[in-house]
């Protein structure tokens, strides 16, 4: 089996955006920061007392619906998978994300106007390697008719499919196969964005959430299809939960060296999922430093 590494990266210099929550209607800004070697992705919430730093690990990951949140003490972010996405998508492993909400913005519904920002700023490269899971077995979760797993694979790097099936015949069944790399992130999933059902949206609405959100901030389907917006891709829907598993897996802090495909998978089994990986990982690290 290939053995493959790569040198842990930075950012050379500060980049931002700025943007409004999908649930708070909240405005908030948004600063990328350089990290040193080996530190990963902290979040900092730069509008609380002490600005409080919250690592993106599996310990800190908590479970709210619909998002990928996590949370030190008090302080905690929510929404957080498309900048997830974009960091590992781009290959930036170390990185202060300093925020002034709870809530990451939601921007168009994608990671497009993330990766447009960091693309002003340059990676560095800090000589030292990523930790990196080469999968030897299968590894696999199950909730009813959803599932995720990943298997061997004897190439370098990530393949990731997805599978979806919608019962609304607009969306219907989806399905995406791709090699996860910076070129295929940018290209094929960055700009796909969150989508959601004209039923679902509704109750939000009557729940008092999302009242800032418009047709043209997110996808949303109907009967008939997309009501007041046009696609991005034929694919759209599939494309856009490929990128939240990306953003999912990324909470694990290693590059993942396999096969992963997600059968109707959400923020939750995906973070179950997640957990059981690095669990696999810690016992294979701790039996090669015992050996």
């Amino acid at each position: 089996m290939t053995n493959f590494l790569r040198n842990q990266n930075t950012i050379s210099k500060t980049a931002s955006l700025d943007g409004v929550g999908y649930w708070s209607g909240l405005n908030v800004h948004v600063e990328f920061r350089p990290a040193p070697v080996g530190s990963g992705i902290t979040f900092i919430r730069a509008d609380l007392a002490g600005q409080p730093r919250i690592q993106v690990c599996t310990e800190n990951g908590i479970d709210i619906p619909r998002r990928t949140s996590m949370q030190n003490g008090p302080a905690s972010v929510e929404m957080i998978e498309h900048i997830m996405a974009t960091l590992t998508g781009l290959q930036i492993d170390n990185c202060e994300v300093w925020v002034d909400r709870a809530e990451i913005p939601a921007l168009d519904g994608s990671s497009r106007l993330v990766v447009e920002a960091l693309s002003q700023v340059e990676l560095v490269d800090q000589h030292s390697p990523k930790p990196t899971f080469q999968i030897e077995d299968e590894i696999r979760i199950d909730s009813g008719d959803s599932w995720i797993k990943v298997v061997p694979t004897d190439q370098c790097g990530l393949t990731l499919t997805y599978e979806l099936d919608y019962q609304m015949p607009s969306i219907g069944q989806q399905a995406i196969t791709l090699d996860v790399n910076s070129a295929s992130f940018i290209n094929q999933l960055a700009s796909a964005r969150t989508f959601i059902l004209d039923t679902e949206a509704e109750w939000l609405r009557s729940q008092g959430l999302g009242r800032q959100v418009s047709f043209q901030d997110l996808l949303v389907f109907g009967p008939e299809g997309v009501i007041d917006n046009h696609l991005r891709f034929p694919d759209e829907c599939v494309r856009h939960k490929a990128l939240d598993v990306v953003g999912d897996l990324a909470v694990a802090g290693f590059d993942i060296h396999g096969c992963v495909t997600a059968h109707k998978s959400g923020h939750r089994l995906n973070g179950m999922f997640v957990r059981e990986l690095v669990d696999a990982y810690q016992a294979k690290t701790a039996r090669k430093m015992s050996a």
